[in-house]
């Protein structure tokens, strides 16, 4: 079976660019600002996968926690005792797990909100700067 090969990986486009004669542009701005594109869209990908890294381990730290205090819990709630002071002990670990539950929701959404952001701001900060290339280039273009 033959391995496929991209076509474009090999094509030189500062040199097919160059070849339409496109007068008052520079072609190598052009092609250095393409360039600085990817490598912001690159650089936003890697935090973005760094973040969700992040977030996968700190839910599987959760959930091993968890599954731990409910191991520990079970284990002195299943003990001797009255119903009425099981029936406290069953609230009152309720309730803690429900709290504890809702500050690792909390927590996790941070996290993605901050990986988020980070990413964005890569991508942000590359759009502006393309827009100032941009109006340069059309301002060398107009002389």
């Amino acid at each position: 079976m033959t391995e496929f090969k991209n076509p474009f990986m090999d094509m030189d486009v500062q040199k097919m660019m160059g070849e339409f004669k496109i007068p008052n542009v520079d072609v190598d701005a052009v092609v250095a600002a393409q360039k600085k594109n990817i490598e912001a869209l690159t650089s936003a990908n890697q935090l973005a996968v760094e973040g969700m890294q992040a977030i996968a381990k700190r839910q599987a730290d959760i959930m091993r926690q968890t599954v731990e205090e409910l191991q520990k819990n079970m284990q002195s709630f299943m003990g001797n005792g009255a119903p009425e002071a099981k029936a406290a002990k069953g609230t009152e670990l309720t309730k803690t797990a429900f709290e504890k539950a809702i500050a690792n929701m909390k927590e996790l959404s941070e996290m993605v909100a901050k990986s988020n952001g980070e990413a964005f701001d890569v991508i942000n900060k590359r759009v502006a700067e393309s827009l100032d290339e941009i109006r340069v280039l059309t301002e060398k273009a107009k002389k």
